[in-house]
């Protein structure tokens, strides 16, 4: 049984606002947390919305997509106890035999809630009790912008790289390498953003399973001139396990929307261009290109003395005649701009030392595809 807090506290004269809202009443944020099949993990997950620290409105809108576990009991009881801590809870869902998937869930729970402002966040995931009132300070003062933050990933050696990465890309970084990895430079469980600008770029993609309804969001929001920011303090402890949806999504998948995107926001504006990395990624992308964007590539570059050795590269599928014939140069003898497939943080810095050794500035002379 929950006892009532004594005295007119912070939560119990937000909860009568709440109880006597009127209609039209909106939260200054609302929680976006789609959900399905997630037992597991819902108490922690809203334990941490309970613990927020937030001195305005709060909303916790939740969409269960056809769980079949004990998602919705947990839901429940929770419901109780945040509104009784002056948290306004919506719950929708569907029961059917398969979920609609991740696109479907998240746009349902926009729909249903209220707030000026979204915080989304996935059932597997727990935010530290500062993370809406940080990033809702942020994205006031930014209102085309996607406001991240960086994570602590669970377990903590899960994906030592790859969060490496997001927790340390520059603020012109977070735009200039949109084109690389599996998915957005701030990851979708760490995204705050208004509603307004939400709805101007359109509802998630609903094809379910499969799609990275994450990725294409954000290429439309860049697309329309959308900013980025990241709040530089761990806000989210960010879960890795074999049931999560991002393992649906195809590698090949996440390659062509990354190649598309990348011919339409910067290979559309050059007149040529060099691949670094004369190997197997450098050739995938060359051959992955419109046959407009195959012929600006003037060189591959390297420093594998036999791949440079062989002169050139043959793309033997092409049906031009004669078949395009790539020259292989070392990279202090090549011209740029630069399309880059080689990974960071892999070779010791030597691959970091020849850029930087070049004098080159990101985002105009070249850009990370890798």
């Amino acid at each position: 049984m929950h006892k009532e807090p004594c005295g007119e506290g912070p939560a119990r004269v937000l909860r009568t606002a709440l109880n006597n809202r009127e209609p039209g009443w909106r939260a200054d944020v609302s929680i976006i947390l789609p959900v399905y099949n997630a037992e597991c993990w819902l108490d922690e997950c809203l334990k941490s919305v309970l613990e927020q620290d937030f001195q305005r409105t709060i909303e916790l809108s939740v969409y269960n997509d056809s769980s079949k576990d004990d998602s919705m009991a947990i839901i429940e009881n929770w419901k109780v106890t945040l509104e009784e801590n002056g948290i306004h809870v919506v719950v929708g869902g569907r029961d059917a035999p398969h979920p609609r998937g991740v696109g479907f869930a998240k746009n349902q729970a926009v729909l249903q809630s209220s707030g000026t402002y979204l915080c989304f966040l996935d059932s597997d995931d727990v935010m530290m009790p500062e993370r809406v009132r940080l990033q809702y300070e942020a994205a006031i003062q930014h209102p085309k912008c996607i406001v991240g933050c960086q994570v602590r990933r669970e377990p903590a050696n899960s994906t030592e790289r790859y969060t490496r990465w997001i927790n340390n890309l520059t603020s012109e970084q977070l735009v200039m390498q949109v084109f690389t990895s599996h998915g957005p430079t701030v990851i979708m469980p760490t995204w705050f953003c208004s509603r307004e600008w939400f709805c101007h770029i359109g509802k998630f993609d609903e094809g379910g399973e499969g799609v990275p309804e994450d990725l294409l969001f954000f290429y439309r929001h860049l697309q329309q001139g959308g900013e980025v920011l990241r709040v530089d303090q761990c806000l989210l402890q960010y879960r890795y396990h074999s049931e999560a949806a991002t393992h649906s999504v195809l590698e090949e998948t996440i390659w062509n929307h990354r190649v598309r995107f990348l011919q339409d926001k910067v290979l559309v504006h050059w007149i040529s261009f060099t691949i670094w990395n004369a190997g197997k990624q450098g050739r995938k992308l060359y051959r992955s290109l419109l046959p407009s964007n195959q012929r600006k590539v003037v060189a591959f570059c390297d420093v594998d003395k036999n791949k440079i050795a062989k002169g050139f590269y043959t793309y033997e599928d092409s049906k031009e005649r004669p078949k395009p014939k790539i020259p292989i140069q070392h990279f202090r003898d090549s011209q740029g701009p630069f399309i880059i497939c080689v990974k960071l943080d892999l070779t010791a810095e030597d691959f970091e030392d020849n850029l930087k050794s070049l004098n080159l500035k990101e985002g105009i002379d070249y850009f990370h595809f890798n």
